[in-house]
């Protein structure tokens, strides 16, 4: 055990000689002070572990020391000593901040005891400070796996933007981890400790949006039967994070427009104004700037959105990071699934390399996950990987990257008899994403 450095207070001589005796045989590091004033100009310039001090001194009194102490510097721990008629002060002290106190007479061995107590909780604090520390750092980019540049470059912005308080429009492909880019900024920010809200604008009907962005009062309408705070209120003192903004009615986009600029809206039936107080962050994987063009996304809505904005890189443009990522998620499903697959095979990560993933990390996923469900081995083969092992030998007629995502939609959709759900989750991607591919692709289903 390391020794620590104690500061004995007393004004009595003989008290202040006993203590640093007993305590220096214990291997401890000693300094007396005899007053109250002393002790608090040691402590300005030297860091104290433990503060053994009496209660009652010429001067400054061993409480109004503990109360300078503890708005200053309150990681030393600090042990009154007393006199068995002052114990109520005593108790006073412990919860004003005291670690403990020492009634007089005591002996060697209880200041032992209390010394080692307090060892013990310092080291237990100082681990449990080290844990967060690492949680956080862990949970910052817990999810946001890669040593690619554009990974790196994309850690870097995120440590950049976190501590500033600016709205973020991060751009990119469905399923590059647009989400995770969010939560990463939330979390590295001074409003960690705030609520984390995320409303996905294409998942929510239209007609469903305002009261689920607003809230509603009670009464507001025939199903309101109480009183609902909606996602701006829950976010407040947090981050809010629109995900698929271009997805948002433009009759939203104008009240949007309105909170955004002035943090106060009404709910919906409502007639008190509610101020909020969130950081707002946005995604998309649309062409904002197409829609402005088309009529269709309100340019003075891109601009509050586009204060500081970066692109997530799509998969194929960070391969170094697929085995990576694919590791990651076989010991995550493995140990989810309590299914002993070690490994995935050099022939099956062949076939991932070449694979170009149209739906990014999130068809990776899935696509581990279904390759876990159904393995039959102790590693994963390139029998275990169906959703593009037959997309390599039948392209329908091209080798673009459209085409093998054309190719790749039409396979999986025809292999799930056309179940929009089941497909898009296989594709990872939403709903809303797979209609307006099929739309775009004039995918035709085959009677």
């Amino acid at each position: 055990m390391s020794s620590i450095k104690i500061l004995v207070v007393d004004d009595e001589l003989i008290m202040r000689e006993s203590l640093a005796g007993w305590l220096e045989r214990d291997g401890h590091i000693l300094e007396k002070a005899e007053s109250g004033e002393e002790a608090l100009e040691r402590i300005k310039t030297t860091r104290f572990d433990i503060l053994l001090l009496d209660i009652k001194m010429g001067g400054i009194s061993g409480l109004e020391v503990l109360k300078q102490i503890k708005e200053n510097d309150s990681d030393i721990a600090v042990v009154m000593i007393t006199a068995y008629g002052s114990i109520p002060t005593a108790i006073e002290a412990i919860r004003n901040g005291a670690f403990d106190y020492l009634l007089k007479p005591f002996d060697p061995i209880e200041l032992g005891v209390i010394i080692d107590k307090i060892i013990k909780h310092q080291a237990q604090e100082r681990e449990n400070l080290y844990l967060r520390a690492q949680h956080k750092d862990r949970t910052r980019f817990e999810s946001m796996i890669g040593q690619s540049p554009p990974m790196q470059q994309v850690f870097n912005l995120v440590q950049d933007i976190a501590p500033v308080e600016s709205t973020v429009l991060i751009l990119g492909e469905t399923g590059t981890g647009k989400g995770l880019a969010a939560k990463a900024i939330h979390t590295a920010s001074p409003l960690s400790e705030g609520p984390f809200v995320v409303v996905n604008c294409g998942a929510i009907p239209e007609h469903l949006m305002e009261t689920e962005l607003f809230g509603h009062q009670k009464g507001a309408f025939t199903d309101a039967g109480e009183t609902k705070k909606g996602r701006l209120e829950l976010a407040h003192g947090g981050t809010i994070f629109l995900d698929e903004i271009g997805e948002i009615s433009m009759r939203m986009q104008i009240d949007l427009l309105r909170v955004l600029e002035d943090r106060v809206f009404y709910r919906v039936g409502g007639t008190q104004p509610i101020r909020v107080d969130f950081r707002v962050i946005a995604a998309t994987n649309q062409n904002l700037e197409a829609l402005i063009k088309k009529g269709i996304f309100r340019e003075d809505l891109y601009y509050r959105l586009n204060v500081i904005s970066f692109t997530m890189p799509p998969l194929r443009k960070r391969k170094e990071d697929l085995p990576l990522l694919a590791n990651h998620f076989l010991r995550r499903f493995s140990q989810e699934t309590k299914k002993q697959i070690d490994k995935i095979s050099r022939e099956a990560m062949d076939e991932i390399m070449v694979y170009e993933w149209p739906g990014n990390v999130r068809e990776l996923e899935n696509a581990i996950e279904r390759a876990v469900v159904i393995g039959k081995h102790r590693s994963i083969q390139p029998n275990d990987l169906p959703l593009f092992k037959d997309h390599h030998h039948d392209l329908s007629g091209g080798t673009s990257l459209k085409d093998i995502e054309k190719a790749h939609i039409a396979k999986i959709l025809s292999d799930s008899n056309w179940n929009i759900s089941k497909s898009a989750k296989l594709l990872g991607i939403d709903r809303s994403t797979l209609y307006y591919k099929i739309k775009g692709y004039q995918i035709q289903k085959i009677s």
